[in-house]
């Protein structure tokens, strides 16, 4: 059955209802943006309400979601208008008018998380709040398709806009994960075969290699589709040092710590031993401070990938620590992109001075160290990153980051053993994971300043 038509409406309600006529258009020709009826979704109708009606639509607000809901049902869309006439559109417009528009998003976003057809993150993607047009066309197709499934009663889900969003969706996540998840990797005939995850995945890999600056986007353009397809986990043993402190933490009751919560000094001497560690004096080791690399790792595996915590004087595995134990390739991908990871203190300038030596190191060709810093220099400074003086970024400004970079890369045991002042070579591992690292780089969600 086709929807109505909207003109036919607005003169059917002009006849009938000529006080709330105007009001319905305002809201009409927001919502539609001049479209059928018929494109319209359930997150539409949420978002204008409690959204874009609020704060970019001036007027009475409550007046002119009551005349949308009249609209609807002129229409026969019963659902909509319960929508427009709700205790919870009446509470967060109110919201809006009387706490502010921070307290009026708060309550919008709970409200749109108890209806259950806002597509979740989901293992294989988590959504951007800034989109381009695939994934905006991803993130409208699947909350169409759990809008559906939520009328059909495949996922039995009556929406009550007093009921919590936590109470709502206990024991609904699943299933609205499983069907965002099928809706994105599902062939579709309407994109020709493909899938909604691979053409998402494909305009942010584009997004990534066009990025600012143009030593910059000519450094990345050879990644695109180096990058278009995941990283496996190597065949060879790999991150030798990573799964060495892991198996320390799920044997003899855990990692062994001092009074001061340090790393045993029997521990700090075997890792130098076995990997071939730099001390702070050579030829002594007092405890983990002589050791510098190993307190990086234990920062990776603990503050990073969260998979140990302290119990007392030992590190014991997480949940995801033995979630991460029990799936190599999950354990690849997770520890491959801390070589990207702010460290605490660290913002975009330094993750991107760390980026553009990744991509000059990828390829396993040694580096002189002065010749690299000059080359991620002429990068940043072609992105228009500026010293904290206001002028060109100098060698340097690299120095700090190149060196949390470096102490990265031993830690996991990727880079050729050498003094690291005089030249950079990444093993055969380390440059796939060079490659897994970017990957999830390239794929991250878009987010505005501020939110995770």
């Amino acid at each position: 059955m086709p929807a109505p038509d909207v003109a036919a409406l607005l003169a059917e309600l002009e006849r009938a209802e000529p006080d709330v006529a105007d009001s319905a258009r305002i809201a009409v020709e927001w919502l539609t943006g001049g479209e059928a009826l018929e494109t319209i979704s359930q997150l539409d109708v949420c978002e204008f309400l409690w959204y874009a009606l609020p704060i970019k639509v001036t007027g009475d607000h409550v007046a002119i979601a009551h005349a949308l809901g009249r609209l609807f049902e002129l229409g026969g869309m019963e659902r909509y208008a319960a929508l427009c006439a709700s205790e919870a559109t009446t509470h967060i417009l109110r919201t809006y008018g009387r706490e502010g528009e921070e307290a009026g998003a708060a309550a919008y976003q709970q409200a749109l998380e108890a209806t259950g057809v806002l597509p979740p993150d989901v293992p294989e993607l988590s959504w951007s709040s800034i989109m381009g047009p695939e994934e905006l066309g991803a993130h409208v197709a699947c909350a169409a398709a759990l809008e559906l499934a939520i009328v059909s009663g495949e996922l039995a889900m009556p929406y009550e806009p007093e009921t919590p969003a936590t109470t709502v969706m206990r024991g609904l996540t699943r299933g609205r994960v499983e069907l965002t998840t099928r809706w994105l990797t599902e062939p579709r005939a309407e994109l020709g075969g493909d899938c909604w995850l691979h053409r998402v995945h494909g305009e942010r890999l584009n997004r990534w290699v066009l990025g600012r600056g143009k030593a910059r986007r000519e450094l990345a353009q050879p990644f695109e589709v180096r990058l278009y397809a995941p990283i496996p986990a190597p065949a060879e043993p790999h991150l030798a040092s990573l799964w060495w402190l892991l198996d320390w933490a799920a044997g003899s009751g855990g990692v062994p710590l001092t009074q001061k919560f340090n790393l045993s000094r029997a521990l700090v001497v075997e890792s130098a031993e076995l990997f071939g560690w730099d001390t702070v004096t050579a030829g002594s080791i007092r405890g983990e401070a002589d050791v510098p690399t190993l307190t990086m790792l234990r920062e990776i595996v603990s503050e990073e990938l969260r998979a140990l915590r302290r119990n007392g004087r030992k590190l014991v595995l997480t949940v995801a620590g033995r979630k991460l134990s029990d799936d190599p390739e999950a354990m690849w991908t997770a520890a491959t992109a801390t070589l990207l990871t702010p460290a605490q203190g660290e913002h975009d300038f330094e993750v991107s001075v760390r980026e553009a030596a990744l991509m000059l190191l990828a390829d396993g060709d040694p580096l002189p160290y002065a010749e690299l810093r000059d080359r991620v220099a002429d990068v940043v400074n072609g992105e228009g990153w500026r010293s904290s003086a206001g002028g060109q970024v100098s060698a340097a400004d690299l120095t700090t980051p190149l060196g949390e970079l470096q102490r990265r890369l031993d830690a996991l045991d990727l880079r050729m053993s050498c003094d690291w002042r005089a030249s950079w070579q990444l093993t055969p591992v380390g440059q796939q994971a060079v490659l897994s690292a970017l990957r999830t780089q390239a794929l991250r969600p878009r987010q505005y300043a501020g939110l995770g």
